[in-house]
Formats: structure tokens, sequence, C-alpha cells
């Protein structure tokens, strides 16, 4: 099965790969010759360093390309769930206990970021969440425990 992607998601990545290869892989490849130019490279703390540094680039460059030539993109605007809650939507909880509304968008596992919130499909939340619609109550199992939300709002785009 294809990793699902927003259109958001995968602009987004695409994005970070280009700023890997055209800015930060020719600056890790100056710092590399730049440390080279050092002498001694047993105990080049610099050199070995950017090095370090290049495998990590390499290895995001080439986890990203992968991941992003077997994503299903998905263009969340063009969806009509209604108040059904499918991928990509848009969710307004509220805690029953404490009133306090969260607002989440489901996405693909590739650019959950829960900071942003941006919830991962396979997450335990997307997964009470899935086929419920507006209005509804759901339960949640969190690591701080059980909590009951009402869905107040469910939106597309």
């Amino acid at each position: 099965m294809r990793a699902p992607l927003t259109t958001q998601g995968a602009q987004r990545l695409r994005a970070e790969l280009e700023e890997l290869k055209s800015v930060q892989r020719p600056a890790v490849i100056n710092a590399i010759a730049e440390a080279r130019a050092h002498g001694d490279l047993k105990e080049n703390a610099e050199y070995h360093a950017a090095r370090e540094q290049q495998g990590f680039i390499e290895g995001r460059i080439k986890q990203l390309e992968a991941e992003l030539s077997h994503a299903q993109v998905i263009d969340v605007s063009t969806l009509n769930a209604g108040s059904k809650i499918v991928f990509g939507a848009n969710v307004t909880l509220a805690d029953m206990e404490t009133d306090e509304e969260r607002r989440y968008q489901i996405v693909g596992d590739l650019e959950a970021d829960i900071k942003q919130g941006l919830i991962a499909i396979s997450s335990p939340v997307a997964r009470a969440l899935i086929g419920k619609h507006e209005g509804d109550s759901v339960t949640i199992e969190a690591p701080g425990g059980t909590r009951e939300y009402e869905i107040i709002a469910v939106a597309y785009g």
C-alpha cells in the first residue's frame, strides 16, 4: 500500500529535499574541502564533523526521495466527505471535562507534526476519529489516560 500524503505535506517535503540538495549538500562539501586543506585528517575534528554531517544529509535525501516516489498524494480540498472524518480532515475537538478545544488535521505518517496540529493517520487519536461525524463523542486512549472529546467541527481544504 502506498503511504498517503496531503498536497501540502508533499510540497513541504519537496522543499526540504531541494534545500538539502541545493544548499546544505554544497555547504558540507565545501566544509570537507576546507577541513582537508588543514592537513592531517586523523586528528581533524572539523573534517570528521563535516563528514558526519554529510552522512546525515545524504541519508535524509535518500529517505525523502524514496518516500516521495512511493507516496500517494491526495488533494484534500477535492474530498467531499461532509461531516464524516476521513484522511485529510481538519477536526476540532472539545475536551468534555475541561471544555478545552484542540484542532488537528489527519495527515500521512511522513508529514505528522504534533506541534503544528498534524496527526498521523496511524496514531491512536486519528484511528479513534476516522469514520466519526461532527457532533459525535469519542473516547481516546492517551498516554495520560482515557479522555472524552466531542467532535465540534469537521472541515476539508
